[in-house]
């Protein structure tokens, strides 16, 4: 697996001396651009939540919590591991961004990559189908710009996005009552756009 890891990230370390072009673009993706592709995706998918009623916006505020929680529990798994950066143990590569002293495995931005294609997919499938467009993207681009292998993004992938599938039907239940009673208060025109009428 280390093997095909290596090659496919030295293949992509060669596409991406070739497409010098591209590098300005890949790069503020890479770090930031595609997390906020992905908070806006949740925003989006929040305010047609309020359309459906407040447990609908309670489980896409869910997701956005899980994806923190995600990247929380992913730092000391990261540690346990412990895999160098690829340019750390592969000399002579393209590397387009500043160089982290952290290590690789799995990555942060599949994990919230992962969280947010999962979640968004599973309480708003139109805006999911965006979120895993752009998601994917972003790891593609993190391989792209040198800073990780491609297996340090598709675990970030997999356990992230297992992780709120697990999680979210709890969470539905459990925020039902809450949803319910903010219908009550103040923050009813917040989450519903039904105001106390919908739940």
């Amino acid at each position: 697996m280390n093997s095909l890891d290596r090659s496919l990230y030295e293949s992509v370390n060669r596409f991406a001396r070739n497409t010098s072009f591209a590098h300005g673009f890949m790069s503020a993706y890479a770090v930031y651009g595609g997390l906020v592709v992905l908070g806006l995706l949740g925003f989006w998918a929040f305010f047609r939540a309020r359309n459906v009623g407040a447990l609908q916006s309670a489980r896409v505020v869910w997701v956005g919590a899980a994806t923190l929680i995600a990247l929380g529990l992913n730092q000391p798994i990261i540690h346990f591991f412990g895999r160098p950066r690829p340019y750390n143990s592969i000399p002579g590569m393209e590397v387009l961004i500043a160089r982290a002293n952290d290590f690789s495995f799995p990555s942060d931005h599949g994990t919230v990559a992962g969280a947010m294609i999962v979640g968004l997919l599973l309480v708003d499938r139109k805006v999911g189908i965006f979120a895993a467009v752009f998601g994917l993207f972003l790891g593609f681009a993190r391989v792209y710009v040198g800073a990780h292998y491609p297996g340090d993004i598709v675990a970030g992938l997999i356990w992230a996005g297992l992780f709120v599938a697990v999680t979210l039907p709890l969470a539905t239940k459990l925020l039902s009552r809450p949803a319910e009673y903010l219908l009550h208060t103040g923050f009813a025109p917040v989450i519903s756009s039904g105001g106390r009428r919908a739940i």
